[in-house]
């Protein structure tokens, strides 16, 4: 007798820098989705049923995760009991080697648990360095994990002024690109946490006197819009630099309307990491 799948609720990360994003792709292109890699990995638990990862939180390409999930169910051949967590971490992260994508944690769920939809809320946060004139003046170790823009310091007393107008429930129309999706989607969320404080950099005490300072932008929010976070960074980062003032933040949300977004604020992906994905502990 066949016995049911188990559901498990599966907590990983990844370095975005090398694939097309988290979601899956056609295996016959040249760089493919960190799905692709989990799904495969996946199959040399030998189901009866191939695993399919669905997963809670699309990011894009070159866009890190600190720890996404999924959810996934394993149903066994007849006689082979369900696996444990640990078992399961273990041989995913086995057949994942070498890349950069490693699973953190699994934990057993009821079938009516949903990786996407039984989330809670979404944390990500973007680095940013500041102190380089020029973008080779980027430490090596930090390349492809932050964002330096060029001209010096910012100013983050306006910046933190200006992150206080995107708390709360707005239409961030303006604060979305347009993809195929876009029509789908109700442009209506609700920002429940916005900071902005000073980090630590890879081994960054070993070259303090180079006067580089590290900080990181956090946003919490029960889901984002597409490419909703890089125009918030990036349009903070333009008050920090004088090419917007506080008040230009509000003036876009009340404009509705992506075509209004400076074209030139987008931050790059390459600073911006999912952090967490929030459940309810007794809902898992």
């Amino acid at each position: 007798m066949v016995s049911p799948p188990a559901r498990y609720l599966v907590l990983f990360q990844y370095l975005g820098s090398r694939y097309s994003g988290v979601m899956e792709t056609s295996n016959d292109q040249s760089v493919i989705g960190v799905q692709n890699y989990l799904e495969k990995a996946a199959q040399n638990l030998k189901p009866i049923v191939p695993i399919k990862f669905h997963i809670s939180s699309r990011t894009d390409t070159g866009v890190h995760a600190l720890c996404n999930s999924a959810h996934l169910d394993i149903q066994r051949p007849p006689g082979k009991p369900a696996f444990n967590e640990k078992q399961l971490i273990c041989s995913l992260n086995y057949h994942l080697r070498p890349e950069p994508i490693r699973i953190l944690n699994a934990y057993r769920v009821t079938n009516s648990f949903h990786a996407r939809f039984s989330a809670l809320s979404r944390t990500y946060i973007y680095r940013v360095l500041m102190g380089c004139a020029h973008h080779s003046e980027v430490p090596v170790f930090e390349k492809d994990l932050c964002w330096a823009p060029v001209g010096g310091q910012l100013n983050v007393p306006a910046m933190r002024e200006a992150a206080q107008f995107l708390l709360g429930t707005h239409d961030f129309s303006t604060f979305r690109s347009l993809n195929a999706e876009t029509p789908f989607h109700s442009p209506v969320r609700t920002i429940f946490q916005v900071d902005i404080q000073p980090t630590s950099g890879f081994m960054s005490h070993h070259y303090e006197q180079r006067g580089l300072e590290f900080w990181e932008l956090k946003f919490r929010s029960r889901s984002f819009l597409y490419r909703q976070v890089r125009r918030m960074v990036g349009a903070l980062v333009a008050v920090g630099q004088g090419k917007l003032t506080p008040h230009h933040i509000k003036e876009l949300l009340e404009r509705k309307d992506s075509r209004a977004f400076p074209p030139s604020a987008m931050a790059p992906p390459s600073g911006l990491f999912l952090k967490s994905v929030e459940y309810n502990e007794a809902g898992r």
